[in-house]
């Protein structure tokens, strides 16, 4: 496996899924973390992240530099395991990144990764259309963004109830 991309939908089942198929590639693993404990309840979530996880697994904390975190993290580990590109958009937005741009960056870094990368991202564009500016430019990003990783990945896996769908 080259690059995998894991879609769904919220408690889904998509970091369990995507966790499993990097710890079945063995040796030394890096969890590239985009989430940011901005309140107690976000710092609850990333506990129980790290506690499902055993000491083949280095943590990488990039809530915005994703690409250099992946390149960086191919040196030395022998399969990464991002998670999420939801939660790395979201901060990007905030920011007032460049989306775009930044997207084509993790593209190139998946892409040129010598060891296996799974990424995991919320699929949000399911539901109704946002009543508000902020949201409705989060979901058409996170739709495009979805798109080009997508593209890059060499497999591409739809979770709904913790029952996987190849889509690629």
């Amino acid at each position: 496996m080259k690059s995998l991309l894991v879609l769904g939908g919220a408690r889904s089942g998509k970091s369990r899924y995507a966790q499993s198929h990097i710890e079945a590639v063995g040796g030394k693993l890096a969890y590239i973390a985009t989430a940011q404990a901005l309140d107690s309840e976000m710092a609850d979530r990333i506990r129980r992240h790290q506690s499902d996880r055993d000491e083949r697994w280095h943590t990488i904390e990039a809530p915005l530099a994703l690409p250099e975190a992946i390149t960086e993290a191919a040196r030395y580990t022998d399969a990464i395991l991002v998670d999420c590109l939801t939660l790395w958009l979201s901060n990007l937005i905030l920011e007032g990144r460049d989306v775009e741009s930044a997207s084509d960056k993790l593209c190139e870094a998946v892409q040129q990764s010598p060891c296996p990368v799974a990424l995991v991202a919320n699929e949000v564009g399911l539901g109704i259309v946002p009543d508000n500016a902020l949201s409705r430019q989060f979901r058409d990003c996170a739709g495009l963004l979805n798109q080009k990783a997508a593209r890059t990945a060499g497999q591409v896996i739809f979770i709904a109830a913790r029952l996987p769908m190849k889509l690629k």
